[in-house]
């Protein structure tokens, strides 16, 4: 293993990077969370970086980056590529550097991120139908113009700005004993391990860093395992701000060293999370924000002691959010859509009502149709959306509609 002093950011880069960084960024708060704690067994904080300046961690980087611009780099502007995180992080750097800054999204990005990006002052062009063409044209539009490329992740003074979160960590929770946060191209956490590893050195103690990715866009078990970048075919998650099926070369080499582990979490875990940071944290945060809850909630870091969670963001479009909800209460077994076939006769749905209203379960949709390609004459198709309150509950309201003859199919 390399000794920390050799990696390509060190604790002196962070420590500089903190430097800059003062005044100009958001010391986010520690929130405990007495319920996440008692699932668990310890003591969890979340680190809000929800709440930071531009709704993310990642102006931190983006700032450090770009005030270490010659002047004459500075004059020629900047350029980015992102969906959302980056490009507000870049925006605002930019603005409060008195930087140009030229952002590329891709077509399709969600409305509240795009108007908050060009609110920052930003020119924002529209361009591919994901980041990785985004990205290529941010770079062409670089090689063309000699504007300077703002790389989200693959740059060790955009590591260094981020690892500053883990010095923050250390100063609010001096006993941590784990510390968890998503990743993707993997910056942050390559930043914070650096930072934490080595006060932990300093110290005389272990402090467990452990990344966490969606398992639908988890590049970086299979490069680990080969010791090697191994990018993904496909990458598909609602966590957008981790979506990235390349880690970056620059983090792999750091987080290959120093990182603890790398887990995996599903689409359903990291729904459940969103859910619990709303009803019991009381706090907004985006799906790539969430995937430390969501391994703490399905079990996945064995005795976490006292653990903090890094909330990297909370820029979450609404209509994502609805469907968030929707999917996060189905996971949590107190939404279910249930469809079934029955006589076209009177009294056929009065009996299905009669059944959900005695098993106290609230029906909040229903769809009747006696038309469709699957509907047999004298036959007719139901859809119940239903609020259950649980698990048990929802089988409960099954088993019964199965007893009267019913052959429920849950679509949710």
């Amino acid at each position: 293993m390399n000794t920390l002093e050799t990696l390509p950011v060190t604790l002196d880069d962070v420590l500089k990077a903190q430097e800059l960084l003062e005044g100009i960024i958001t010391k986010t708060p520690i929130e405990s969370s007495r319920a996440l704690g008692a699932m668990v067994g310890g003591e969890v904080f979340f680190k809000c970086e929800n709440l930071q300046r531009a709704g993310s961690f990642k102006v931190r980087g983006a700032y450090v980056r770009m005030a270490r611009l010659s002047e004459e780099e500075k004059k020629r502007g900047v350029v980015a590529a992102s969906a959302g995180n980056h490009a507000q992080g870049v925006a605002v750097a930019a603005k409060s550097l008195g930087i140009n800054a030229r952002i590329y999204m891709p077509l399709g990005v969600a409305l509240p991120k795009l108007a908050a990006t060009r609110s920052h002052g930003a020119e924002v062009v529209l361009h591919g139908h994901n980041v990785d063409e985004a990205l290529a044209e941010a770079q062409r539009y670089a090689n063309e113009t000699g504007a300077v490329f703002v790389h989200p992740f693959d740059n060790v003074d955009v590591v260094a700005g981020q690892g500053t979160i883990g010095l923050e960590i250390l100063e609010q929770i001096p006993n941590v004993d784990t510390i968890l946060m998503g990743v993707g191209g993997g910056g942050l956490l390559a930043g914070v391990a650096v930072a934490i590893k080595a006060r932990a050195k300093e110290l005389g103690r272990e402090i467990r860093i452990i990344g966490v990715q969606a398992e639908n866009a988890a590049a970086y078990p299979p490069s680990l395992a080969a010791d090697a970048l191994v990018p993904l075919k496909k990458v598909s998650t609602m966590a957008d701000g981790i979506a990235v099926g390349r880690p970056g070369q620059l983090p792999f080499s750091i987080i290959r060293e120093l990182v603890d582990d790398v887990v995996t979490v599903s689409e359903d875990s990291l729904a459940r999370a969103l859910i619990f940071l709303l009803e019991r944290a009381k706090l907004v945060v985006e799906p790539a924000g969430a995937v430390g809850v969501a391994a703490l909630m399905d079990g996945k870091i064995e005795n976490p002691g006292t653990t903090a969670v890094i909330l990297s963001g909370g820029n979450i479009d609404p209509m994502l959010m609805l469907k968030v909800i929707q999917r996060g209460l189905s996971a949590a077994g107190r939404f279910m859509t249930v469809r079934m076939m029955l006589d076209d006769r009177p009294g056929s749905l009065a009996t299905i009502a009669r059944i959900i209203a005695e098993n106290d379960a609230n029906v909040t949709g229903l769809d009747h149709t006696r038309v469709g390609g699957s509907i047999s004459m004298g036959d007719v198709s139901i859809t119940v959306n239903l609020e259950t309150k649980g698990h048990e509950h929802s089988e409960q309201v099954l088993a019964a509609l199965r007893a009267e003859g019913f052959q429920p199919i849950v679509v949710h």
